[in-house]
């Protein structure tokens, strides 16, 4: 990781400094000015999901009443939309703006049109974080932060008791996780599990992919913005171990968040899922007959990863970076990400807070009981850090996605597939 993180992001940052430079100006519309009230500073803070984050903004007002914080929420993807534009134009971003870390790589190249968080205080905090993710949030030359961490998306094995027993495997997490604790095991439980239920192992595809992908160093795309699709790379692997996994028989059809997939979920219709943390929360509320029947374990070292979580940056933009630093610092202390985590799901990156009875203790009725919370805690620390993704990944996500999907809905030959999605690959990068 720390090698990848010494490379210039010269190709793409050369493009959008020149397209920033082409559009950079002043805009006499700029909403970060003081209010009436004398002394008063307004701050604009754009979020995106659900956070939280207005009731908190609420407590600092009250501990600052000279500060009033705006906070606008939108979807992902139109969050980052509007602000890469507001960024670009020069005129029209917040003080303050939340970056979902499979997009961070899309803003690190404009990077003068961020405050550097060290030189607002940032390296009085730096030891209460997770290193991978305090580290994520920085340049390549490890000189400038663009954000201060915020939750994360450790992945576990969420498995189906019910299934489990019935092919007459342990249910207990510690004994899941000592039993599925390489990737040869992960195969190994997927076959007993299927010839003793009929059920697949794991939902989709995507899934058996991502077990590799997310842990992934250099995923699709290296620092240098070149396709690293290569027949030893990391993503062939990947690719590989979907294949393989497929051909057994241990593979589903359900797409992720397809109804069909919500009721597989809820029926015990599949065994296992690698997913995040916050994959837990949409289960409490979307699952009503599984109620008991799910438990959450580690995964191999070799599957660990993350998958999902944000930052909080300054725009550099604002009248007052100090201020929107102090508030950002607050927001993200590990207590007010105990906070977060209680009331919203999102799970912390403050070390801290692993410590916590009540982050220890916090029991999980849908989980039948199970404390879940240590769990993604000890699977956030055997991650050693995040791959590169760059501007193009999720288009180039979708093509090796395709293949797979080729291979296992039309009997389409694997190679044939792979070469011909990384030829795709190849003309997305030309455009």
């Amino acid at each position: 990781m720390k090698g990848i993180r010494k490379i210039a992001v010269l190709g793409l940052a050369t493009l959008l400094a020149f397209l920033l430079a082409a559009c950079s100006g002043s805009d006499d519309g700029d909403t970060n000015d003081a209010s009436g009230e004398k002394g008063e500073i307004t701050l604009d803070f754009w979020t995106f999901g659900a956070t939280g984050y207005e009731e908190l903004a609420k407590e600092y007002e009250k501990e600052n009443p000279n500060i009033k914080i705006k906070v606008k929420s939108s979807e992902t993807a139109d969050h980052h939309d509007a602000l890469f534009t507001s960024l670009s134009a020069g005129s029209g971003a917040p003080d303050i703006a939340m970056l979902e870390i499979d997009q961070f790589d899309r803003f690190k190249v404009a990077q003068d049109r961020f405050e550097n968080l060290y030189n607002l205080g940032a390296n009085d905090v730096k030891d209460q974080y997770l290193e991978w993710k305090w580290q994520s949030g920085e340049n390549v030359d490890g000189d400038f932060l663009f954000g201060l961490p915020t939750d994360i998306g450790p992945k576990a094995l969420y498995y189906r008791t019910d299934l489990f027993e019935q092919a007459g495997l342990p249910t207990d997490p510690e004994e899941v996780a000592a039993l599925i604790d390489s990737p040869e095991a992960f195969e190994e439980v997927g076959l007993q599990v299927t010839e003793e239920t009929g059920m697949p192992f794991v939902d989709s595809i995507e899934m058996a992919f991502r077990a590799y992908l997310d842990a992934a160093e250099t995923a699709y795309l290296t620092p240098e913005n070149e396709l690293n699709l290569g027949g030893d790379s990391e993503v062939k692997k990947a690719y590989d171990y979907a294949v393989h996994l497929n051909d057994l028989g241990l593979v589903g059809k359900y797409e992720m968040w397809s109804p069909e997939w919500a009721n597989a979920v809820n029926k015990g219709e599949f065994a296992a899922e690698l997913g995040a943390g916050w994959l837990k929360g949409w289960m409490e509320g979307n699952a009503p007959e599984a109620v008991g029947k799910w438990n959450v374990a580690t995964l191999p070292t070799e599957f660990a990863a993350n998958w999902g979580g944000s930052y909080i940056a300054v725009p550099s933009e604002t009248e007052y970076a100090q201020e929107a630093y102090d508030f950002i610092e607050w927001l993200v202390s590990s207590e007010n990400q105990l906070k977060s985590f209680q009331s919203h799901g999102l799970f912390p990156s403050a070390q801290a807070v692993y410590e916590e009875e009540a982050f220890k203790t916090n029991e999980d009725e849908f989980f039948g009981g199970q404390a879940t919370a240590p769990v993604f805690a000890e699977a956030a620390q055997d991650i050693t850090g995040i791959g590169y993704k760059g501007e193009k990944y999720f288009p180039v996500h979708n093509e090796i996605l395709n293949a797979l999907k080729n291979v296992q809905n039309k009997g389409a030959d694997p190679e044939k597939e792979w070469d011909a999605a990384v030829k795709r690959a190849e003309d997305l990068m030309k455009r």
